[in-house]
């Protein structure tokens, strides 16, 4: 698998005085979820919630996702079924679908993901983000074997989401 290396800015929009504050580090993004040129990266926040699994027909299958995202401690955002973020600061939404083949596995959790906005929402942090990364994955792997019909379970996860916009 072919790999960028890239530096992000982890930090978010520090929302009050309207500035931005960055932390750079180095992290190693797969070319499958390479956001395209023009854009360019708004924030990255740090998730952390559940994968909510369903069984039907006697596999687990996705439901839902519900996590925070924060910074420095600070809930910025929810994250929902859609999927769906919602600033808890400006009240602005992204809503996404994932592209297609782009996707990066990682062992023992979900994969890596590139998604491409179709719901913007607000004049906030999400109100013009046209791409969301998912990041760092750890965890939130659905159960291995049969279930029976009807059960759910929440498999803890977390995840850096990368907030893209056009330049």
């Amino acid at each position: 698998m072919k790999r960028a290396t890239v530096s992000i800015a982890v930090g978010a929009l520090l929302l009050g005085g309207g500035a931005t504050a960055y932390a750079t580090t180095d992290t190693v993004v797969p070319a499958a979820i390479k956001v395209p040129d023009g854009n360019q990266r708004v924030a990255t926040y740090r998730g952390e919630g559940v994968q909510i699994y369903g069984c039907t027909n006697g596999a687990w299958s996705l439901i839902q996702p519900a996590a925070t995202l924060s910074h420095r401690g600070r809930t910025i955002a929810l994250h929902s079924k859609g999927p769906v973020w919602t600033s808890t600061v400006d009240g602005s939404t992204v809503g996404a679908a994932a592209v297609p083949g782009a996707s990066s596995p990682r062992p023992d959790a979900v994969p890596e993901l590139l998604l491409k906005a179709n719901l913007n929402s607000g004049d906030g942090i999400f109100g013009k983000i046209t791409y969301v990364q998912r990041l760092k994955t750890r965890g939130g792997v659905a159960p291995a074997g049969t279930c029976a019909a009807g059960a759910q379970t929440a498999v803890q996860y977390s995840a850096d989401y990368a907030f893209w916009a056009a330049k």
